[in-house]
């Protein structure tokens, strides 16, 4: 009855689907089918199947909370059954409707937290308990990509390709998660790598959706976004459900410059999933790109709520603040001050910080962070224009606090850079020291 139920729903959200892909179709079978399973139910006459099936229909009918104290039943009695987990992890959506959870003790519970950790966020906590679980089944590929996958959150991306590689060389005609792979693969720019990649999947099976998005990146990174693009749409054909590749997509679009495109995948990538932190993002890049900055910084404060420690949204924050509509400094300061304490990667957030505070008449913090971007470019042997305008701000800094000595340091070190302009300023510091 439920799958007779189903398939008239699904073929009349074929033919009721919006612009958007939004159909109010429902399931006419449920409203019996929960009486049924009920009366079995109070009865004592069902089984840890029945159960999962009653989860499933008081879940569609939003009976969250009766939905999950069915499927905690069930687990209980069975825990073996993956799919009652797998359900009873997306009524999941807080850690304190988790900890609410009367599950008894069982190495699957052990798979489950660590799942649902992965889901809300709990990078630390969901890498813990796989590394745990993987003292048990030491074998487990499937463990071993999910410690890539919270590895991938983390932005931990160099151990994150060393377990792929093991993946793959353990599994050669492995295609699932093998998108996350292509993602890190286009982040670090190894064209040669991703080239090889979606070559393989597209030989051992080009009709996965996961094969598709491989291939999209591929274009992507050689800049045929419009090639990507269509890989995307081949991948949404095989599962419209498929969510990083809407997101992937909206990329394309905002590459292609192609903004309202690139809004309509992003929305319907959080409509799938409103905790995806890339979307949201994107919606906040789309917006910023239309000129719209108080709607992209809506939306770029719902990607950092879900990312707190991802540097890129507070920095997107940050310059979304400086804009000419918004020049609400201060709290461009507070969000470049919260970029530089989550790892800044790209090494933006302190010389912005710095320069920011320098505009702002505020020369002693100005100061300590220029000295701080300065230390940090020291210490990946990194130079160019920044490191001048840090040399450059600290000399003038100590000469205006007569503190010659070190001014005259900073100034020496901008004779390798600038030449007379840095004469000119030494001079003057010999001259006021004398």
């Amino acid at each position: 009855m439920l799958n007779a139920g189903e398939k008239r729903k699904e073929e009349e959200m074929i033919e009721l689907e919006g612009p958007l892909g939004k159909s109010d179709a429902v399931n006419r079978e449920l409203v019996s089918l929960e009486r049924e399973l009920s009366t079995l139910r109070n009865n004592g006459k069902i089984d840890p199947f029945g159960l999962y099936l009653y989860g499933l229909v008081l879940k569609q009918k939003g009976s969250e909370n009766l939905a999950r104290t069915v499927l905690v039943e069930s687990v209980n009695s069975y825990p073996w059954n993956w799919n009652v987990w797998t359900e009873l992890q997306s009524l999941c959506k807080t850690v304190d409707i988790l900890n609410s959870l009367n599950l008894n003790s069982h190495w699957m519970k052990d798979f489950f937290l660590a799942s649902v950790y992965q889901e809300l966020r709990m990078h630390n906590d969901s890498l813990s308990k796989y590394e745990y679980l993987l003292g048990t089944f030491g074998n487990s590929n499937y463990i071993q990509a999910q410690i890539a996958k919270a590895q991938y959150s983390l932005r931990e991306f160099d151990q994150v390709e060393a377990i792929f590689e093991e993946l793959l060389s353990n599994d050669p005609y492995r295609v699932e998660d093998m998108d996350m792979y292509s993602n890190v693969l286009y982040a670090k720019e190894c064209f040669s790598a991703l080239s090889y990649l979606a070559h393989r999947v597209f030989l051992t099976d080009k009709y996965r959706p996961e094969s598709c998005c491989i291939i999209g990146n591929y274009y992507s990174l050689k800049g045929q976004h419009e090639k990507a693009v269509v890989y995307f749409r081949r991948a949404l054909k095989l599962n419209k459900n498929f969510l990083s590749a809407w997101t992937l997509m909206g990329h394309e679009f905002v590459e292609m410059k192609n903004t309202p495109a690139a809004v309509d995948a992003y929305r319907r990538a959080v409509d799938i999933d409103p905790r995806d932190y890339r979307a949201w993002y994107g919606l906040g890049q789309a917006y910023e790109m239309m000129g719209m900055p108080l709607y992209a910084l809506h939306y770029f404060k719902k990607s950092v709520f879900l990312q707190p420690n991802d540097s890129r949204l507070w920095i997107a924050m940050a310059q979304c603040y400086e804009t000419d509509q918004l020049r609400m400094l201060d709290e461009a300061v507070k969000c470049y001050r919260r970029a530089a304490n989550c790892n800044d990667r790209e090494a933006i957030a302190l010389h912005n910080l710095a320069r920011l505070l320098s505009e702002l008449g505020r020369p002693e913090e100005a100061a300590f962070y220029y000295k701080k971007d300065l230390e940090r470019m020291e210490s990946e042997e990194r130079e160019g224009p920044k490191m001048v305008e840090a040399l450059l701000y600290l000399a003038k800094y100590y000469r205006a606090q007569k503190k010659f000595e070190e001014a005259e340091v900073y100034c020496t070190r901008l004779l390798d850079y600038t030449g007379p302009v840095s004469l000119n300023i030494l001079l003057n510091f010999e001259f006021e020291a004398g």
